[in-house]
């Protein structure tokens, strides 16, 4: 009798021991394809990814800022809170008036670079954004600083050619 109940724990033991252990939950792998029309543009400072038809509009244009830096710049509007900005900054130079020389303005502006440099306030000023706050605030704006007007070009025609034919587009920026 003393035998029984170890005989009825072994039985009842026994299926759940037969049972094989649960495997564990595999991560959610996304799939490479995709339903949605998409357009991503891959650059060395990240990626940017937006589905075709969240796109408003895509443009770009020219402006000079503060009279000392020429910008060239691509926009993608999207009907979320986000815009991103494409840009390709540089040194607005002046055009010589006739009968004065570009070697005079050339100098004049190296002379201004040597005083910047001797005030502690050198280096390619030009080339790096700065922002004033609360007055250039770029809230929700992403943005990529680009190598050359041609690269801005090239993330434009490529924007813009997915989103008037909602294709599927990956722009490889250098």
């Amino acid at each position: 009798m003393k035998l029984l109940p170890l005989f009825a724990s072994l039985f009842v033991a026994l299926p759940l021991r037969a049972q094989p252990p649960a495997a564990p939950a595999a991560p959610a792998t996304p799939s490479p394809n995709t339903n949605i029309a998409m357009w991503r543009a891959n650059l060395p400072g990240g990626s940017y990814s937006v589905a075709l038809r969240s796109i408003v509009s895509v443009s770009t244009h020219e402006y000079v800022v503060d009279g000392a830096a020429r910008v060239t710049e691509t926009n993608i509007d999207t009907v979320g809170a986000a815009l991103v900005r494409f840009y390709f900054i540089e040194p607005n130079t002046i055009n010589a008036p006739a009968g004065f020389g570009a070697a005079t303005i050339e100098k004049t502006q190296q002379l201004l670079q040597e005083g910047a440099d001797k005030a502690g306030q050198g280096g390619d000023v030009w080339k790096k954004v700065v922002k004033s706050y609360p007055t250039t605030t770029h809230t929700r704006t992403i943005e990529f600083r680009l190598p050359s007007k041609e690269a801005v070009q090239k993330v434009f025609e490529s924007a813009e050619g997915a989103f008037r034919l909602q294709r599927n587009t990956v722009f490889k920026g250098d």
